[in-house]
């Protein structure tokens, strides 16, 4: 069970590679983020690396809106292991236009 950040910080994912580390090294361990998220955005990015699950407390716990904040982790939770899932697009250091030519008006 990585931590994304310290217990209670609600820093995020300090340090994405580790995840894909083990996600790639372990592709058959269960793992499982047990620190860190704050926000849900947080919790999408450690599934689309490809944690299996999360642990949460302090973020629903203190949240102004603990239900509604419960709500939105579910929601990323499965946005962001859908979008793993799916597979990323490749990165590149350059644009590429991805809309077709032809057929378009001249």
């Amino acid at each position: 069970m990585p931590l994304a950040a310290p217990i209670g910080s609600g820093m995020g994912v300090q340090n994405p590679s580790n995840l894909r580390i083990m996600r790639e090294q372990l592709p058959d361990a269960t793992i499982i983020v047990d620190a860190g998220v704050g926000v849900p955005s947080d919790a999408a990015i450690a599934m689309e690396l490809g944690a299996d699950a999360i642990l949460m407390n302090t973020a629903i716990a203190e949240a102004g809106d603990a239900a509604q904040m419960a709500t939105a982790m579910k929601l990323a939770v499965e946005a962001g292991h859908l979008g793993y899932l799916a597979g990323r697009m490749p990165k590149r250091l350059y644009a590429s236009a991805s809309s077709p030519i032809a057929g378009a008006i001249k």
